[in-house]
């Protein structure tokens, strides 16, 4: 099979080893940046470029960053267009990278989230607190990725303070229920094709209550309950990813849905569980490539 990565740099760790674990099984593999790509609308499918030439693969796995969504996405739309099979489709990775959006439909499903809030004027600054419960809150920015942009403000006065700040800047926010019981870690769980690969438990670095790796954080292999792979596996396909990693915290009242990454991380997974993440992924496109020419 020949298969596209479309990411931005061969040697990120993700690339690498999806490339790694595919070439083990036999697959070309390209690594396209899909920046580089140009796209013509012609007919009924089109055609893509890369650098120039024009681009086959039979599959193509997008490893796309938050801040190149846009045009990342009409890349992996113009793929779907011609008949390749997309790991992530372009609209499920729109709809996952849009907070507000995602724990809309995520709530629709019946999925347990965080209280969350959102407003556009700042003059609904206090509704908005009181919509969570009050003080101590989080604020997300609605862009932010990697644990940037979120900020836990203990008072009120804190809570007002940082919404009026980024509503002046234009930004839009997430205000959130910060929950205490967590202890500053919550659960990545890998899924792929509706099943738990593998799952870690990350613990923030002292004097952090965010819990990303990419911020000195640590992890651990998690032991899931049922009741919390469930609702892993739950909230991937209420976003219709194939793939997705699903961030939860364990709360008083069960697990709550923190996030869901279309575009996961390995190097943090696959450290933590010494599962081979990468060898999954390929696994699963190997029994569903065919699904894009039916």
């Amino acid at each position: 099979m020949r298969i596209g990565i479309l990411s931005r740099k061969a040697s990120l760790y993700s690339t690498s080893r999806l490339r790694e674990a595919a070439e083990a099984r036999g697959h070309h593999v390209s690594v396209i940046d899909f920046l580089r790509c140009s796209m013509g609308i012609k007919g009924r499918k089109g055609s893509i470029l890369y650098r120039g030439h024009s681009v086959n693969v039979d599959a193509v796995i997008p490893r796309i960053g938050a801040s190149v969504t846009f045009y990342g996405t009409a890349v992996v739309r113009q793929f779907e267009t011609m008949g390749v099979y997309s790991l992530a489709g372009s609209n499920a990775i729109v709809t996952s990278r849009d907070k507000l959006c995602a724990h809309q439909i995520l709530s629709r499903a019946g999925i347990s989230l965080p209280v969350t809030a959102f407003a556009r004027s700042v003059k609904d600054t206090t509704s908005v607190i009181e919509l969570v419960g009050g003080a101590p809150l989080v604020i997300k920015l609605h862009e932010g990725t990697q644990g940037s942009g979120v900020v836990l403000a203990e008072t009120q006065k804190a809570a007002e303070s940082v919404i009026e700040a980024f509503r002046q800047l234009e930004a839009n926010i997430l205000v959130q229920e910060f929950i205490e019981e967590a202890g500053g870690s919550d659960v990545r769980c890998i899924v792929v094709g509706g099943r738990v690969v593998a799952a870690m438990v990350r613990h923030a670095a002292p004097g952090d209550f965010r819990s990303n790796l990419h911020r000195g954080g640590t992890a651990e292999p998690a032991k899931l309950t049922t009741k919390e792979r469930r609702t892993a596996v739950k909230a991937a396909k209420a976003l219709g990813l194939n793939v997705a990693g699903v961030d939860l915290l364990r709360s008083d009242r069960g697990p709550l849905v923190l996030e869901v990454n279309s575009s996961p991380g390995l190097e943090g997974i696959e450290a933590a569980t010494g599962v081979d993440v990468a060898g999954e992924i390929i696994e699963f496109i190997e029994n569903h490539a065919d699904d894009a020419s039916e």
